[in-house]
């Protein structure tokens, strides 16, 4: 994994780390509509489990152009059942390119979209669901339909 570097004249230089632009990359990626998370390895996923920490950097691959100052990035992602594939995809391009260019100051030269899988709600999504379909109104009590 190479890093990138930038010379700074007489104050010194930057380094950036690749895991450092994954991260941007995953974030960004996981900020689009419809994307229900990046996919990474089975080993990930375990070293997630036994550490309760989340990897922001899987699912992304990052390859740098040092002479040019500018890489490419992979992403690997499952999207929610029903949403456009290629406008979501277009998007995740587009939020990807844009932060890793802002905050590195890298030019991207490409984000390419591998769309992994498609899921359906999660549990969670649809207690939340149920949650806001039985809350009644502000300042109103919901009926119990006659009973009691």
């Amino acid at each position: 994994m190479a890093d990138m570097e930038y010379e700074l004249t007489e104050r010194g230089s930057v380094h950036i780390s690749d895991e450092v632009v994954q991260i941007i990359a995953g974030v960004a990626t996981n900020e689009v509509g419809g994307v229900i998370g990046t996919s990474g390895s089975l080993a990930g996923g375990i070293t997630e489990s036994i550490t309760g920490r989340k990897n922001l950097a899987r699912g992304v691959k990052v390859q740098f152009d040092e002479a040019a100052r500018s890489c490419t990035i992979d992403v690997w992602v499952q999207l929610r059942f029903g949403v456009s594939i290629p406008e979501v995809g277009y998007q995740i391009q587009e939020h990807v390119k844009s932060s890793v260019e802002s905050m590195t100051g890298l030019h991207v030269n490409a984000v390419h979209v591998h769309v992994v899988g498609v899921a359906f709600q999660t549990d969670a999504e649809r207690a939340q669901d149920a949650d806001q379909i039985g809350a009644a109104p502000a300042g109103e009590e919901r009926s119990t339909g006659g009973i009691g």
